[in-house]
């Protein structure tokens, strides 16, 4: 470890932050960027953190949200101080990654059996559920089932072609927050902070090209494999891919165009998608109609009933028809759902078990259903200590942090808790790590989480292209970009 100085010399340093020890010294890996921010200086770096805005703003590097039904789009701010994760802890990551993407996989395609379940079968239940693991009511009654999407799939398919799972470093060391199978966003702006760190910074990238980093560019290889592994039994030869869209009110947007380009695929839109002659579909490109075996679908699957196809279809009737004749494959599946469900995340390591005969590699958070009666009774006076989410929600939508509410509030959720128990569950809070970030032309500790990807194929595949989330106001734990939460090139370093 090295003494702090320069643009660290007044950090407040702490046993859980990532790069400044409680005794004010530099953890390994944070050396080099401390002497490159040194050289800077503290003026420096406010005018690398402007340059780095002014050509993320250039290129277009944004994400939406809805403001009173309006989609607002905004910079997506971007820390100039990359944030390092260890070779080791890189390696437990992805392994534990890779471990639980397989689990989940296996759960789905329980779930989801091919032939379908009818009332009359002896064995209608998943088996997961059979045999005692899994509580009924998990499948049954969680708002991601989608019993109808047992045809969306062909036999055999992974129906999470691409997941994207949320981690803290907590005091114990790494743990998985929360699963994300439907549409998981974040790949291609992994991506573009490597590019504005290195267009900002590349008297850094120069200093560290030669160690090794992993570079975040080649996800989009395994990414593509990915999906061509995904091809439907009725595609002969390479198959088509495509990247599905609802276009540009979609909050994704500029990664939709970004991945679409890096794969050298078409972009496909609702307008865009035809009927084929043999039960598949075409896409329309420059005038021409070009037919498509993979869609890597990128917006909600409750939204492609909503859309019409040129000849009047519903998008959703249209793709449905073709995976059934074998023709199209989506990716990820429709109906995962039920699998990132939060009150299914209580049980994944019991999958792991199950399904793998693994022990798991990566922890959980404590999680309380609140939809059972002695979870409920267990944490009913403790919810001002707890965070509560809803088991439906995404992007940090409806999730209540009780240590940061009022009485007012509490109460509030309290009667909402009461009304609808099976609506939530409740979590411990993590105490996070923090990571230097640059925050009004200072460098302070602010809190980060780590959404990691893997791509399922033929096998299962961690990418190399992780994506750190920073909370910019002190003392908040919410990283979300669509709560005001920034991000950060994220290095990881090689075996030494």
């Amino acid at each position: 470890m090295t003494d702090t100085a320069g643009v660290f010399a007044r950090y407040p340093g702490s046993p859980t932050d990532e790069a400044v020890g409680p005794d004010g010294t530099l953890r390994p890996g944070y050396e080099p960027i401390a002497r490159v921010l040194d050289e800077l200086g503290g003026v420096g770096l406010a005018a690398v953190a402007g340059e780095i805005s002014r050509e993320r703003r250039t290129r277009g590097v944004v994400f939406g949200s809805f403001v009173d039904g309006r989609l607002e789009e905004r910079p997506f701010p971007m820390c100039p101080v990359p944030r390092v994760v260890p070779a080791a802890d890189w390696d437990h990551l992805a392994r534990g990654v890779e471990q639980r993407t397989r689990a989940l996989n296996a759960f789905l395609a329980d779930v989801y059996r091919p032939a379908g379940r009818r009332r009359t079968d002896s064995d209608r239940e998943p088996e997961v559920v059979r045999a005692g693991v899994v509580p009924p009511w998990i499948v049954s009654a969680s708002p991601g089932h989608r019993p109808g999407a047992v045809g969306l799939a062909w036999a055999g398919q992974q129906r999470v072609t691409v997941s994207g799972l949320d981690l803290l470093q907590g005091p114990g060391g790494w743990v998985v927050l929360e699963d994300n199978l439907r549409v998981p966003s974040g790949i291609g702006y992994a991506i573009s902070n490597r590019e504005s760190a290195v267009a900002a910074l590349p008297q850094l990238h120069a200093a560290t090209a030669a160690a090794g980093l992993a570079d975040p560019h080649e996800a989009v290889d395994v990414l593509r494999a990915a999906l061509v592994d995904a091809a439907p039994p009725g595609c002969d030869g390479p198959p088509q891919l495509g990247l599905l869209t609802d276009g540009r009110h979609n909050t994704a947007w500029f990664e939709h165009r970004l991945l679409a380009e890096a794969m050298g695929i078409p972009i496909v839109t609702p307008d865009t998608l035809w009927p084929t002659p043999t039960g598949g579909v075409a896409v329309q490109v420059e005038g021409e109609r070009v037919p498509v075996h993979v869609l890597y679908r990128r917006f909600d699957e409750a939204e492609l009933a909503a859309h019409l196809t040129p000849t009047g279809a519903p998008v959703d009737v249209l793709l449905g028809e073709a995976v059934r004749m074998g023709q199209l494959a989506l990716a990820n599946v429709p109906g995962n759902g039920v699998a990132d469900d939060k009150a299914t995340y209580r049980y994944v390591p019991e999958m792991i078990r199950f399904y793998l005969g693994e022990e798991p590699v990566l922890a959980g958070v404590p999680t309380w259903l609140l939809a059972d009666d002695a979870d409920r009774a267990e944490i009913r006076d403790r919810l001002h200590e707890m965070v509560v989410k809803p088991v439906d929600g995404y992007g940090g939508q409806g999730v209540v942090f009780g240590p940061l509410c009022s009485a007012a509030e509490l109460a509030e959720l309290q009667a909402e808790v009461a009304a609808a128990p099976h609506r939530f569950i409740a979590q411990e809070p993590v105490d996070f790590t923090t990571v230097p970030t640059v925050v009004d032309g200072l460098v302070v500790p602010r809190h980060a989480d780590l959404r990691v990807f893997a791509a399922a194929g033929t096998s299962t595949r961690v990418l190399p292209a992780p994506l750190s989330r920073v909370a910019l106001t002190e003392g908040s734990l919410l990283v979300n970009s669509s709560r005001g939460g920034g991000s950060k090139d994220t290095w990881v370093l090689p075996p030494s």
